[in-house]
């Protein structure tokens, strides 16, 4: 017993930061946890349509119903992420998927592939990439938190970059059902890490946020940088830091329901013409397919940019940025009504990705910012509804405004409609004034009502 006690606390001793260690761990997880992406299945379906007479609708459909599940899945994921942390809830993440593309590499029919698909995706997507990682950044990143939430935002889209030719490698050299079964072993093999190496709060092992000593000046002023902490040692008092949310409390603010309403506007605008702009620039701008492909690939490689917006949100008010990104997303949106050769379409795919992409990962900022850390993942997790609402609705309009009128003339008006009314909110979602520190305060877990984030 005292063996498995030793192993259960024991953490290598890194000469950074701990907390970038484990952002390293999530990455992994993200990798593993991309395999069921929409972006992934879209992209290797045709080794499996070779191989079956299943339809494309019906994998595209368990790639829609794995995202809204997920949006069912995050509320609870949330308030687990505050209450455990992710040493067990990742590992748990990380076998149930694993445990699920292995069965998937084991199918026979398409309802058996569908029911693994969207569980796999349903629970991985929470635990492995969404709300549980994103709570590992706040708890562990205080000063440095925008630039740990964008990273964390970067693991999907570099991950399925990496994952579809390695998934098309396999899939050419032993078939699409070993594919999933190695990359579902990889998953299965990844929890025992993660629960090594992963921890609630840098707290549970004597450090603080980014790292910050003991008695910095920046530790009274809520900022925590610096390197990493030696042994179990007392940790100061958290009364300098800044007031935390309860969920409860951050529910019933205005601000809470406008960054909500912003997500699903944005989301579903976005992902509307992201999801159409293939045949649009085919169709209506006369590119040919590899070369609006080509657009596409654009857009998503610069999803990194995300990376440069969590520097600027670091100096500048997330909502700030958000307001200027979605306001350049309208215009941009807008703006493929000009597009007609490949130039155009390649400036518009740079503007584009640059600037939408970072909205996903800004609005989890701005959460941060107005809400603090202790009942963070119960509060994104809330979110998560609407996010997934949004992407599956954007998904179907273009597909449906197209079907309806011959055109993705009414898609475009639609979408650039919908990033200009989340601009109009998110500028209106001031940060809300903090609860009064005379409030009940307890602290039971991680979903704690305290007067510290």
């Amino acid at each position: 017993m005292t063996l498995l006690a030793a192993l259960f606390n024991w953490r290598p001793q890194t000469p950074f930061y701990y907390g970038w260690l484990v952002l390293g761990i999530t990455a992994l997880g993200a990798f593993a946890a991309t395999a069921l992406a929409g972006v992934v299945l879209g992209g290797v379906q045709s080794f499996i349509l070779e191989d079956t007479n299943w339809s494309r609708s019906a994998i595209g459909l368990s790639a829609s119903a794995g995202v809204w599940l997920s949006g069912v899945f995050a509320p609870f994921a949330g308030k687990l992420a505050d209450r455990y942390g992710p040493r067990f809830l990742m590992p748990i993440g990380a076998l149930a998927l694993g445990a699920c593309m292995v069965f998937i590499g084991g199918v026979d029919s398409i309802w058996q592939f569908f029911v693994a698909a969207v569980l796999g995706r349903a629970i991985s997507q929470p635990f492995l990439i969404g709300v549980v990682p994103r709570t590992l950044a706040v708890n562990f990143f205080s000063r440095r938190r925008n630039t740990a939430l964008a990273i964390t935002a970067v693991f999907r889209p570099i991950s399925g970059a990496l994952i579809i030719p390695l998934f098309s490698a396999i899939a050419l050299a032993a078939g699409w059902r070993e594919a999933f079964r190695y990359l579902g072993w990889f998953s299965i093999l990844l929890a025992l890490p993660m629960v090594l190496l992963l921890r609630r709060r840098p707290e549970d092992m004597g450090l603080l946020p980014d790292g910050t000593k003991p008695g910095d000046d920046s530790a009274a002023s809520g900022s925590h940088p610096a390197g990493p902490g030696h042994g179990r040692r007392p940790v100061p008092s958290a009364g300098t830091e800044q007031r935390s949310w309860t969920a409860r409390e951050a529910l019933r603010t205005r601000g809470f329901w406008l960054v909500s309403g912003t997500v699903f506007l944005a989301v579903t605008g976005s992902s509307g013409l992201g999801f159409s702009l293939v045949p649009y620039l085919h169709d209506e701008a006369g590119l040919s397919v590899p070369q609006a492909a080509g657009a596409l690939s654009l857009t998503t490689f610069l999803a990194l940019s995300s990376l440069g917006w969590g520097v600027i949100a670091d100096h500048v008010q997330p909502r700030y940025c958000m307001v200027v990104s979605l306001a350049v997303s309208t215009v941009a949106a807008l703006s493929l009504f000009l597009v007609d050769s490949v130039v155009e379409a390649y400036l518009f795919a740079l503007v584009w990705g640059l600037f939408h992409s970072s909205l996903e990962v800004m609005v989890y900022m701005v959460l941060a910012s107005y809400y603090g850390r202790n009942s963070y993942g119960a509060i994104a997790g809330a979110l998560r509804p609407f996010e997934a609402g949004g992407l599956g609705l954007g998904q179907l309009v273009g597909p449906v405004i197209y079907d309806l009128t011959g055109s993705y003339s009414s898609l475009i008006v639609t979408a650039a409609a919908c990033l200009g009314l989340a601009a109009g909110l998110i500028f209106w979602a001031k940060a809300p004034q903090p609860p009064a520190l005379g409030e009940e305060q307890a602290g039971v877990g991680g979903n704690v009502r305290q007067g510290t984030p």
